[in-house]
Order: structure tokens, then sequence, then C-alpha cells
């Protein structure tokens, strides 16, 4: 079956950072009306846990938000999800390294759309914090199980909440400078999506790993469907690897050059995963496995230093600790699901 091509217009992607997520935002600004900044700030607490699925503590234009947006898209495939799921379980421990020594830092890439982790500080003061939680959500959304009882999709939707929590807080600091577009806007929603999945998908290519065409393509549905609910515009959500690259090259052309702020957020990144190296004579491979991830180019507009490791002990060493935990977690595929992944 021809996979179909769609391309990205710079007009169409232009326009994308001038738009977010109204049902989100519109959520946070009649929380700001009732409750005023610190209500929000105290809301973010909730957000924050991903872990915590009680709803009941929350006002009821809250509980119906999640009421709302908890259906998956009616063009959810349920096999391909699981098989998705199954994908991720059989290369956790690349996938773990991937996030952290790729995905992250091809996110920072994005000039303008780093500006928005740069203000917000956390990144870059409470880095090791962060990565971890990027972690939970990752390895807790990718719980196939967790789709049955209701869990992932409270987790995604507090994501988007705290999305549009950020946004306000940004888009009222005084220091957003309207150049960069909208504050998490719709082309930085869709490139972080890729992030998760098709750059992933790119890490493993790269690493070596041999996976097939189907199980690359149920990962990707599977963050498209994770994406739906995130709040992206599904029209930049790609239905194929090849629309994947597309969107991806696309949004790089446009936004990926140096910035002090996504500098910046590579060098606190790279400073915790140097602390965090098993011992002081692995502490350049963290780099090394950044550079030849990302490529030249992006690791120069990040001013990623040039170590002298050999490609076979960047291939060969999988040392991101603060993931350790959550890898050996990763459950084998539900009986529900089982049942759909052949």
């Amino acid at each position: 079956m021809m996979k179909v091509t769609r391309f990205f217009s710079d007009e169409q992607l232009s326009n994308a950072r001038q738009q977010t997520d109204p049902a989100a935002d519109a959520l946070v600004a009649d929380m700001v009306a009732r409750d005023g900044k610190l209500g929000l700030r105290e809301f973010t607490k909730f957000l924050a846990d991903f872990e915590g699925f009680d709803l009941e503590s929350q006002p009821e234009y809250v509980r119906r938000f999640f009421e709302q947006y908890a259906p998956l898209p009616n063009w959810a495939d349920r096999a391909m999800m699981a098989r998705g799921a199954e994908f991720f379980r059989q290369n956790r421990t690349w996938i773990a390294l991937i996030l952290g020594c790729y995905s992250l830092p091809y996110c920072y890439a994005g000039a303008d759309g780093a500006q928005v982790l740069w203000l917000t500080e956390r990144i870059r003061k409470d880095t090791f914090k962060r990565l971890e939680e990027t972690g939970i959500f990752v390895f807790g959304v990718m719980q196939n199980t967790d789709w049955e009882n209701g869990k992932n999709v409270i987790r995604i939707l507090k994501v988007r909440l705290m999305h549009a929590a950020a946004r306000w807080f940004t888009a009222n600091s005084g220091q957003w400078d309207d150049a960069w577009g909208r504050p998490i806007n719709q082309e930085d929603m869709a490139g972080t999506n890729l992030a998760f999945s098709y750059i992933v998908i790119d890490g493993l290519r790269k690493l070596g790993s041999t996976n097939t065409d189907a199980d690359e393509e149920a990962y990707l549905h599977y963050w498209c469907v994770v994406g739906c609910l995130l709040g992206v515009d599904p029209c930049f959500l790609p239905h194929n690897l090849r629309q994947a690259y597309r969107l991806g090259r696309s949004i790089a052309d446009r936004s990926f050059r140096p910035s002090v702020a996504g500098q910046g957020l590579a060098a606190a990144l790279r400073q915790v995963l140097e602390q965090n190296a098993p011992s002081g004579a692995l502490q350049n491979v963290a780099t090394g496995q950044m550079r030849f991830l990302l490529g030249d180019e992006i690791a120069d507009l990040l001013a990623l230093p040039k170590v002298s490791i050999e490609k076979r002990l960047i291939k060969a060493t999988t040392m991101l600790p603060f993931f350790q935990k959550l890898i050996n977690q990763v459950e084998p595929p539900s009986p529900v699901l089982r049942k759909y992944w052949r």
C-alpha cells in the first residue's frame, strides 16, 4: 500500500506558532478568574503529580474537562497501540538513553520554542528532577494496562493542562517576546511529540537496533494518539514514517538555530548526565552519545563540546541511572491488550 506524503509549508507552520490549545487555555483562564494566580499555582501541584489519579478533590469544571477529553480519537487503532507498547517494552533500555541524549536536546535546538523552558528556569536549575519527571511520564504512559484503568488519560490530560498553565504564566511574565510566537504553540507541541516518537525511532536506527517498519509505525501511531490527547492539532500528527520525517525536517529547517536558551539548556543537561555517570572515566560518554545521535550540525548549534569517544563505545553503553528503576518496572503486555497484538 502506497504511503501518502504530506508537506508542511512555511505558511502553515508560521500560523501554527500563533495557535495553542483553546480548550485547555479556557480552563486556565477560568481558574485565574475564580481563584487568581495563587489558585493556578496551587493547581499545578496536582498536575505535576503524574501518579495521582484522584479527581474528586478538583472543582467540577476541572472534572468536566477530564471527562470531555478522555475518549481516544475515533481513528485510534488498538491493535497498533498494543504493538507500539510492545515495541517500547522490547527497546526500553535504548529508548531511555535516547530520551536523555537525543529527544530532549533535539527540543532545545528549536531556538524560539526553547525560550519557554529557559524562562521558567526549572529545567536548568533543577535539571535532574525534570529529567526524572520526563521519564516518569513517558514510561508511565507506555504502561499498556493503564489505558484500561484510565490512568493514562489522566496522566496525559494533566500534562495538557500543565502546558496551558505554563503558557499562562509565561505569557504574563513580562519576559515573553511575541516574535517567538505564542508560548507552547502548535508547532512546538508537534515538534515535541516527534521528539518522543519519530526521533526515538531514528535514534534506535542510529544505534543499530533493527525493527520492522510495521513496528516503528505502530510506535508512531501510539504517540499520535498521545499527541491528540495532549491537544496537538491532528493536522500536525503524521500518519506514517515518511510524513513524520517531512514534518520534522520542515520544523528543523525553520526553527533550529543557535540560541542562548538552547545552549544553556543543553549545558545543564550535559552537566547532569556527566555528574551521574557510573564512573569518572565514563563522564564524556554521554556527551559523545549526544553528538552521535544529534549529528554534528545540531550538536554544534547547541555548543556541545567534541569529545574523543569511539563510536563502538557510544553504541554499546547505556547508562542513565535515573531511568533504571523505570526500565525495570516496564510490564509485559496485558492479557486485555495482548489479543490485539499478533
